[in-house]
């Protein structure tokens, strides 16, 4: 009797990197001085072993963007199903529509600078080439690889692997420019003196917990294991919920195929960001949770050991899917615009969050510039050196956020395929109509920016970092 043995692969080979990379961590000062983590240096040692030992071993590799796709979704549910930490008293400015301003920010700018790169200095590439950049950077791998694919049948050979190169150049991008720019702010006096204390802590730089040190709790039991693993009706919950994310995408789909070609491309792309609707239906029924008043059943701490289960294989899958072939015709435009992109990022993030918000104002930019540089996993993983049990709002705040900004969205998503078509058709006033879909974005950004910011908005422009 023959066995399907693909994802046991997948998952033995991510398995084996994450515990070698975590060796590593706690051995080598390099790594934990740039705080880079396990599933980051993970996803590169499986590169070469998925472009060259698998393929030579006769093993096939498609799965790993699958596998990628479902683990977000999946993160995605289990911060959402979080309790909100309580209200704080007293008036915060920006909060959940300041976060939204910033992810929106990353969409507008990252996509105006993406495709106008390639307009103007790489001409002959496919069109929608420059919008990888804020696929990659700003939405992650997931929603690159699936976008990315789709592209594929319109013109843009590899479009899939080179929006997961995208993101892995993002997330250097976040460890890097993220441990810059808490250095720098540890220098500047932007950290508080309890963040500087926890940043100094020496199991926290190694990745590993000492072994005479008390050790943390993962979780609490809510169920009694004799009848179910308290473990297992977490997963069941969180799963429940991605089932029905899956059936309400297909009901939106077989309706949205009545609409004819433009329903059929946009339920395409809504399939490459089902992140929010499972975001969206999460928080849903965590509202119904509390509601009913059965909270106590959802432990939090179980949750959040869920999404950090999902974002470490997801992120570690996502870098060990890249195709290192498609990589190699594109590499300079690639270079490029992920070195120009990523600049612009680490001035444009700081300079706003601490003019936009007055409250955990590091900690909120920290996690803007994870999310714009990576996906939701890279903005926790900065997040966790400030707030390493996401005891501050931020963190819901962002998952709350996530639901608006895609109603917000919905122009941006609906225009995604337009450089493409433009290929497609060899009418170019469709990449100018997506120009003009971003440009439109951009203007809604900084009238937020102002209306939040207030007297703020653009006061001491020379400085990074805003300080009263």
């Amino acid at each position: 009797m023959e066995f399907s043995w693909g994802f046991i692969i997948d998952l033995g080979l991510i398995s084996a990197a994450l515990l070698l990379a975590t060796f590593i961590r706690s051995k080598v000062h390099f790594f934990q001085k740039y705080l880079i983590p396990n599933a980051l240096t993970a996803g590169f040692i499986l590169l070469p072993v998925y472009n060259y030992l698998l393929p030579a071993l006769g093993v096939t590799t498609n799965s790993l963007g699958d596998m990628v796709y479902h683990l977000l979704n999946v993160s995605f549910i289990s911060m959402s199903l979080r309790s909100s930490p309580p209200k704080e008293k007293g008036h915060k400015r920006g909060g959940v529509m300041g976060m939204s301003t910033g992810i929106l920010m990353g969409y507008a700018t990252q996509a105006l600078l993406g495709l106008l790169m390639c307009f103007l200095f790489f001409p002959k590439l496919h069109p929608a080439f420059g919008l990888h950049l804020p696929l990659g950077f700003a939405l992650g791998p997931g929603q690159a690889y699936a976008i990315g694919k789709g592209w594929e049948s319109m013109g843009f050979e590899g479009g899939a692997s080179v929006g997961l190169t995208f993101a892995a150049l993002g997330y250097l991008w976040a460890c890097f420019g993220g441990v810059f720019l808490i250095n720098r702010g540890r220098k500047k006096g932007w950290v508080s003196e309890e963040a500087m204390k926890m940043m100094n802590d020496k199991d926290m730089l190694r990745g590993t917990i000492s072994k005479d040190k008390e050790k943390p709790t993962a979780g609490h039991l809510t169920t009694d294991t004799e009848a179910i693993d308290s473990f297992s009706f977490h997963l069941a919950l969180v799963f429940a919920v991605y089932l029905v994310s899956f059936l309400l995408l297909k009901g939106i789909t077989f309706l949205l195929g009545f609409v004819g070609t433009m329903g059929q491309e946009l339920a395409t792309n809504l399939w490459g960001i089902n992140f929010i609707f499972s975001s969206v239906l999460a928080t849903a029924t965590r509202k119904l949770i509390d509601k009913y008043r059965i909270g106590h059943m959802v432990d939090d701490a179980t949750l959040t050991r869920i999404s950090g289960f999902s974002v470490d294989y997801m992120v570690a899958g996502a870098l060990g899917a890249i195709s290192l072939v498609f990589v190699g015709q594109y590499w300079l435009p690639i270079i490029i615009i992920s070195v120009v992109g990523g600049i612009m990022i680490t001035i444009t993030v700081p300079w706003m969050s601490s003019r936009m918000f007055n409250d955990c104002q590091f900690e909120r930019m920290l996690m803007l510039y994870g999310v714009s540089t990576g996906t939701l996993s890279t903005g926790l993983a900065l997040l966790r050196v400030m707030d390493p049990e996401f005891k501050s709002r931020v963190s819901s705040d962002y998952m709350l956020s996530a639901g608006l900004t895609f109603v917000i969205a919905i122009p941006f998503i609906l225009s995604i395929n337009l450089p493409a078509k433009a290929f497609v058709t060899g009418d170019m006033s469709y990449f100018w109509m997506m120009i003009a879909v971003c440009a439109a974005y951009l203007v809604y950004v900084v009238v937020a920016y102002c209306v939040l910011a207030k007297k703020k908005s653009f006061a001491k422009p020379g400085q990074l970092w805003y300080k009263d």
